[in-house]
């Protein structure tokens, strides 16, 4: 694996190098595409943000380009998700000799554990999400601390938007019926949004989408299903659909729509943001859940 970092790290610096005009902002890599839009939000036009797994895109089976290793290389700051998210990214940061400062987004969030293994996807609670922003607006003070108050000011006025929405969130979710709460999706992506906002999520596969459900496990859930119902089921942006879709025939409950779990939408679609990521899904889970099947 290291060798395959050295070599596009190699074919990285043979790259067109980029416009001065760029190089007067800080140089800031962001993981992947939700906490990119969450690091842009707090920069501004401060920074020139790039983003390691883009739009669309599954950072857990992710494999790094020699465009990512140049970014890497030249960054000055890099943030990083953790809790395991990002299998490829500390070989990638060791192989490139980057000078960048590191900060983790999910320090000082208490974990969750899915069948004994943490779970990454923090993000999808809004309380974490404030965290993040906290994190990363610290994280530029600390490096471009001639900048802090505006990193500070633009994460004051991001941390107060979260908040509405966290609020809005609450009141709409709570309002579901008691049968009408349990969600199925294809990969357990959402265990924090679930703690933080009262559903219950079910999924096939676990918090890895490089895995496969056994056909005993997926066996059991289909007659739990059966059994117990659900209010919906629910296809990810970033996985395959045919999993809810073999569950939806063989259960005959209804497929309520997509979800982003792990990656924004492209450009043009319903969730380039973190913000309307979750105003999307909230919307989408409201109008599912809300019908009785």
């Amino acid at each position: 694996m290291k060798r395959l970092f050295s070599a596009l790290l190699v074919a990285g610096l043979a790259l067109t190098s980029i416009p001065a005009a760029a190089q007067d902002r800080i140089k800031v890599v962001a993981s992947f595409s939700i906490l990119g839009d969450m690091v842009r939000q707090v920069t501004g036009d401060l920074a020139e943000v790039t983003t390691i797994v883009g739009p669309d895109a599954d950072a857990h089976v992710y494999i790094p380009n020699a465009a990512d290793a140049k970014a890497v290389t030249n960054a000055e700051v890099i943030f990083v998700n953790g809790l395991g998210f990002e299998t490829w990214s500390q070989t990638l940061i060791e192989t490139s000799a980057t000078q960048a400062k590191v900060f983790v987004a999910t320090d000082g969030i208490t974990p969750l554990k899915v069948d004994g293994a943490i779970d990454p996807h923090a993000w999808n609670s809004l309380i974490n999400g404030m965290k993040y922003v906290a994190n990363i607006a610290d994280g530029m003070a600390e490096t471009d601390p001639q900048n802090a108050a505006a990193y500070k000011a633009n994460a004051r006025a991001y941390t107060a938007r979260l908040k509405a929405l966290h609020d809005r969130a609450l009141g709409q979710l709570k309002r579901l019926p008691a049968d009408q709460r349990t969600v199925v999706t294809a990969h357990d992506a959402f265990g924090y949004l679930e703690a933080a906002y009262g559903l219950t999520f079910l999924a096939p596969i676990g918090i890895d989408t490089d895995a496969e459900p056994s056909a005993r496990d997926l066996a059991k859930l289909i007659d739990h299903l059966k059994a117990v119902g659900a209010g919906a089921l629910f296809v990810e942006n970033i996985t395959s659909p045919s999993l809810i879709q073999q569950i939806a025939h063989e259960t005959g409950i209804q497929i309520g729509g997509r979800l982003f779990s792990d990656a924004l939408s492209e450009r043009g679609g319903p969730a380039t943001s973190y913000e309307k990521m979750f105003e999307h899904n909230l919307a989408t889970l409201i109008q599912a859940l809300s019908q009785k099947a």
